[in-house]
């Protein structure tokens, strides 16, 4: 089990996200980020928008950081995937 973290470098709101995901449950996934007060409203059915002057920070909690791709290949594989035809 592991909660996953990419590079920030997708623009909005005047600054650049990450993206944060677990391999293995929603579950993990929210625990870890009410534990590291991320808004539950910043979850995107498979996923958590983190500004970029979060990233350290998670990664000192415990976050992985991997590639965007890597992170893509890994949720994939973890089945909990939301395709964006499907949002």
């Amino acid at each position: 089990m592991t909660v996953l973290i990419d590079d920030a470098m997708w623009p909005a709101h005047d600054t650049l996200w990450a993206h944060l995901v677990s391999d293995s449950s929603l579950e993990e996934l929210h625990a870890f980020a009410a534990a590291n007060s991320l808004p539950r409203r910043s979850f995107d059915l498979d996923h958590y928008d983190v500004p970029a002057a979060r990233v350290d920070a998670l990664v000192a909690a415990g976050a992985e950081k991997v590639s965007g791709k890597d992170l893509v290949r890994r949720l994939i594989a973890s089945g909990l995937r939301i395709p964006a035809r499907d949002r």
